[in-house]
């Protein structure tokens, strides 16, 4: 494989952000086997946003000759309050994470915080060095990354978070660091840093934040800020509808929501919010408090979801006539069904337009905008071809679901 077809492979979808392009290729360069990570906290059942979409990523580094790592952040758990701070159970569902990662990402390699920190003798020393670097108020600005916010009750240990996430890079001696665009604070946090100490400074890709099924959730006011940051954690928050707004929404028979004025509304407030502007503070909060979390149970999909559930949860997802900005069902197909399938068949009776096949998201996303797809039919495709893409890792754990 060239250098072409491998820089090619890191820039796949899910990946939306790569800092930078230039260094990535002066590492496939000089580099026949770079070492990358993705850190993860421990923090219950894994669903499409934190094992699948996750997944797809680092499958694409091992097929690029990228030596690909999944750093089970124990410590890191207990920090952020995960699990009760219950040690025992952090160390069970870690080998949960374990078998689910190596599973579906054949070749990679798990590595587990507390080994980390107990083979590496220079940690606590580097850990010191780099706090030197950086200020209070710096910390406190990049608490989002295991999502929190300066407003929130913090306790002592939570303020190292940052310095530790960013010595875990130090120790591992990586060349590529990988995570959701969640992640992207700490990750400039250590371009910014590590040259000043003369220490090798990683490129850094970013993946898609897949939503919640609910109604994506406002924070430019103030209520709403603190209600989503009293609630978020690292692998997020999502909220449904407001109920202040509920009497502008309708439903169809199916339950199908339609455009109605609090779409509108949400659609005007994310223009004002600069959602399209990736290096906006607004969008970058905006995304990670309405994330698909395993918190919220009902707006997201667990790997451990029968068929049965799964066409449930996304019948009832938030899925507007004609609209595809914040759509999550559209998202699903986009990042998830269309990664897999190069083709798939929007089923329907005769009478309603028949089957169609689609060779591409954009032409099922425009005909989706023209309400030539009604959002029940929408929802059945990606709800069947879903199933299809989890089964086998359902049938993998099926015997390994520990209670959370």
């Amino acid at each position: 494989m060239d250098i072409e077809e491998k820089i090619a492979l890191v820039q796949r979808p899910p990946t939306e952000e790569i800092v930078t392009i230039n260094e990535l290729r002066t590492l496939f360069e000089t580099r026949a086997s770079p070492k990358h990570y993705i850190g993860l906290e421990i923090s219950g059942k894994l669903h499409l946003g934190s094992l699948i979409i996750p997944g797809f990523k680092i499958n694409d580094f091992i097929k690029a000759g990228i030596q690909s790592n999944v750093f089970l952040a124990d410590w890191h758990t207990y920090i952020n309050n995960k699990l009760n701070n219950n040690w025992a159970l952090i160390e069970k569902i870690s080998q949960y994470y374990e078998k689910a990662f190596k599973f579906f990402c054949p070749g990679v390699n798990i590595i587990f915080g507390s080994d980390l920190y107990k083979e590496t003798d220079d940690y606590w020393k580097n850990f010191i060095i780099f706090s030197k670097q950086i200020t209070l108020a710096r910390t406190l600005r990049s608490l989002t990354i295991m999502g929190r916010t300066e407003k929130d009750n913090l306790d002592f240990s939570q303020l190292l978070y940052p310095s530790m996430q960013s010595v875990d890079i130090k120790a591992l001696d990586l060349d590529i660091v990988h995570a959701g665009t969640d992640q992207r604070k700490i990750h400039m946090l250590v371009r910014e840093v590590f040259p000043k100490l003369n220490w090798k400074v990683p490129i850094s890709i970013h993946h898609h934040i897949l939503p919640g099924l609910s109604e994506p959730n406002l924070i430019n006011s103030s209520s709403s800020a603190t209600t989503n940051a009293n609630n978020a954690s690292l692998t997020g928050a999502t909220f449904g509808i407001a109920s202040s707004s509920s009497s502008s929404t309708t439903t169809s028979s199916d339950n199908t929501l339609s455009t109605s004025t609090i779409t509108k509304e949400l659609l005007s407030s994310s223009e004002s919010l600069n959602i399209n502007n990736n290096n906006n503070n607004n969008f970058d909060d905006y995304r990670i408090f309405n994330k698909m979390s395993k918190s919220n149970p009902l707006s997201s999909i667990l790997i451990h979801d029968s068929e049965q559930e799964i066409s449930h949860k996304i019948n009832k997802a938030y899925c507007p006539l004609g609209v595809s900005k914040d759509n999550p069902v559209l998202e699903i197909m986009k990042y998830i069904i269309f990664h897999q399938y190069a083709e798939i068949i929007v089923e329907r009776p005769s009478k309603y337009g028949g089957n169609t096949s689609y060779s591409s998201f954009d032409q099922i996303k425009l005909d989706y905008e023209q309400n030539k797809i009604h959002p029940k039919d929408l929802k059945l495709t990606t709800s069947r071809y879903l199933n299809k893409i989890i089964s086998p890792v359902r049938a993998c754990l099926q015997n390994n679901i520990v209670q959370f």
